[in-house]
């Protein structure tokens, strides 16, 4: 059973003695199917809604107008059991790796308790051996990140434990809200390796992104964004390869083209 999106609809107010509204999501529906095991890339730029989205999918937001459904079931009816059991179905990994702990606790804490929390352990040793195994999947080695507070770690080790969180819980869907545009090129493709991985293992991905070159590699669907709404949906080979849309082809113009003879070097030494 699919996590959905229909015609879902967010405005905010502009200030406290406004009655203007701004419009974040105007209509969007998004279908995704967790036994698909796609990855679906929401691209656009800054402003365009990206964010607004997965918290809605998230169920961080509530729509002003439209549906937000798990199996079926509007997320603002679940209760008990069948929310948590969303709750672990459907994980996030967020943009900023620096906001994402807590600087008074170590960060086992982000492994441990939801793995307690979600019945994954039965008690702390179980924990811990869960939260060992999960380090090591995103390539990062236990005892040197394990134990640690978050300002003793690289922003780069911070976000592959993220992943390593999201991982851990066994989800069918994960959202990961722009995963690499804080860390740098040297990381990209560890932790991009890493949520392509979970794709393989049959975990629905939903990777926002303001970069195409990403979305090309990764993804099987596209969906691209602009003031709130899609301009153009469909198979990555058909919107990034043969863009309908002046947007979608203005985005694509914006990317720099690879420079094998980069002639502004000799230009340099020739200053």
């Amino acid at each position: 059973m699919p996590l959905e999106l229909r015609d879902a609809r967010v405005t905010f107010g502009d200030g406290l003695f406004t009655r203007r509204r701004t419009i974040a999501l105007d209509g969007v529906s998004l279908r995704l199917d967790p036994d698909a095991a796609e990855t679906v890339a929401v691209v656009g730029e800054s402003g365009s809604g990206k964010t607004t989205l997965t918290r809605l999918l998230l169920g961080l937001l509530r729509p002003n107008d439209g549906r937000v459904l798990w199996r079926g079931t509007d997320l603002r009816q679940l209760r008990g059991a069948a929310l948590l059991e969303y709750r672990r179905s459907v994980q996030a990994v967020f943009q900023d790796p620096f906001g994402a702990f807590n600087p008074a606790h170590r960060v086992d804490r982000v492994l441990t308790l939801p793995a307690r929390r979600f019945g994954l352990a039965v008690d702390a040793t179980a924990a811990h051996a869960l939260a060992v195994r999960a380090v090591e999947a995103v390539g990062l080695r236990p005892a040197e990140t394990l134990g640690r507070y978050p300002h003793q770690l690289s922003g780069g080790q911070r976000q592959r434990l993220m992943v390593a969180r999201a991982m851990m819980l066994r989800p069918r869907v994960i959202v990961a809200d722009e995963p690499v545009s804080m860390v740098d090129a040297s990381l990209r493709a560890t932790i991009l390796g890493a949520l392509h991985a979970l794709r393989l293992s049959g975990v629905t991905l939903v990777y926002v992104t303001h970069d195409l070159t990403t979305a090309w590699q990764l993804a099987d669907r596209v969906m691209v964004m602009r003031g709130g709404a899609v301009v153009e949906e469909g198979g990555v080979e058909g919107v990034i390869g043969a863009p309908r849309h002046p947007y979608t082809r203005a985005l694509l113009a914006a990317v720099p083209p690879a420079m094998p003879d980069p002639t502004w070097l000799e230009d340099a030494e020739a200053a």
